[in-house]
């Protein structure tokens, strides 16, 4: 597999595609664009983000927001209220545990269910 050519099988922008399982978490690519991923959190789950390519605005609840750039890494402990956006497409990597909801249990315009991550 090229990771990078799995960003070609994502429709939408904010839209996580599962592209492969290990054990009990799920690898997912993503492209951000925009800011509307809401703030939320994960109670139960850590969330890892890489940054394949581009630069990804991170925010953290009561804390200044950083830039992320290709090659960064980041580790979001659960419980975290976060948020994400990026003014120009950025391309991710997110290694998620497979019971970890996109949004958290905040619903929205962009929010995937697991299922719709897995679909091709």
């Amino acid at each position: 597999m090229n990771l990078k050519e799995k960003f070609n099988e994502v429709d939408d922008y904010c839209s996580p595609k599962v592209i492969e399982e290990v054990n009990d978490v799920y690898v997912k690519v993503a492209i951000i664009k925009g800011d509307t991923i809401p703030w939320h959190n994960h109670a139960q789950e850590d969330e890892l983000f890489y940054i394949v390519e581009g630069s990804l605005l991170f925010e953290i609840e009561g804390q200044p927001g950083f830039t992320m750039n290709t090659g960064d890494l980041f580790v979001v402990k659960r419980g975290i209220n976060h948020r994400v956006s990026s003014k120009e497409a950025c391309k991710i990597m997110l290694i998620e545990n497979k019971t970890t909801a996109h949004t958290g249990e905040v619903i929205s315009d962009v929010t995937k269910s697991i299922s719709q991550q897995l679909s091709s």
